[in-house]
């Protein structure tokens, strides 16, 4: 996770992120109440049992969303680290070696390979925001957008041996879902999916029925309560192995007393309170790069 120096909502994201908002305050006063949310998540998190390493955003050069690092970084149990190209300007300058080269001292790894140059050719592919992993079953699903290009999409899938599962989901605005964790988040058991969003009722047949076939209960997610940030929620394991769905409490207010009951008997809620830090278009899954590297010893 990475603490920010300064946050506000991305001026160079505004146009195809519906889920940012407009701030009605300063930048000074968005980023003291942003650092504050940021260390109260992790305080929660660290009392749940879970291992968190805390960066500190650098002042220079300035970097509006770096609370959400999962967009450039991905990391994988074969000791891979994989690099992705940012579609806007100031997002590029979040990628950072040093943080790299920390990861390198408590786990192992074995190589980085960094997609950044297809920014040259304007193909971008924001991480795990633009990729869910089903990592049990080595699909990534991914909804096409400006942020999730096809040609880096297949790169990464080669390179990685994951499944390609890509589709196209629309949200209320008529505009593609800048990303797809916004609209589906994938447990070892369960899947929390916007499929309505999917307009084609193809694509929309394969992804359920590739859910279905990794052995997902799905539990489905209407388009308010996706633009409440319900899909963007993660499932982590803490040090007993207890698994917790991870979701701020905007998010958590968003679902069904049904949808709670079914997705409790997977894993425990662990709800953070972030109204501010949404405001960038980001919630509880986009604050958090998953660490699944080897520990070195």
């Amino acid at each position: 996770m990475i603490r920010p120096v300064r946050f506000y909502p991305n001026p160079e994201t505004a146009a195809d992120n519906a889920f940012q908002r407009d701030a009605d305050r300063g930048s000074d006063a968005l980023t003291l109440a942003a650092r504050k949310e940021f260390d109260a998540a992790v305080q929660t998190l660290r009392a749940a049992g879970v291992n968190v390493h805390v960066f500190e955003d650098t002042a220079e050069p300035e970097k509006p969303d770096a609370v959400f690092p999962n967009n450039w970084i991905s990391t994988h149990d074969d000791g891979r680290i994989a690099l992705f190209p940012m579609y806007s300007a100031l997002r590029r300058r979040e990628r950072r070696q040093d943080i790299v080269e920390e990861l390198r001292k408590h786990y192992r790894v074995t190589e980085v390979i960094d997609y950044s140059a297809f920014e040259e050719e304007g193909f971008c592919l924001e991480g795990t925001g633009s990729l869910v992993f089903d990592h049990l079953n080595k699909i990534a699903y991914a909804s096409l957008s400006n942020r999730s290009n096809p040609k880096v999409i297949e790169r990464f899938a080669n390179d990685f041996s994951y499944e390609p599962v890509t589709f196209t989901s629309t949200g209320s605005n008529g505009q593609p879902i800048y990303h797809t964790n916004v609209m589906m988040c994938i447990g070892t058991a369960f899947a929390m999916v916007g499929l309505k969003m999917i307009g084609n009722k193809a694509e929309r047949r394969h992804v359920r029925e590739r859910l279905e076939k990794a052995g997902k209960e799905i539990v489905e997610l209407s388009a308010d309560q996706i633009a409440n940030f319900a899909g963007n929620a993660i499932e982590l394991q803490n040090k007993s192995g207890e698994k917790l769905l991870v979701l701020s409490s905007r998010a958590a207010r968003a679902l069904t007393q049904e949808q709670r009951e079914r997705l409790t008997r997977y894993a425990k809620f662990m709800q953070l309170e972030i109204p501010t830090i949404e405001l960038g278009g980001g919630s509880a899954r986009c604050m958090l790069a998953t660490i699944h590297l080897p520990p070195r010893w």
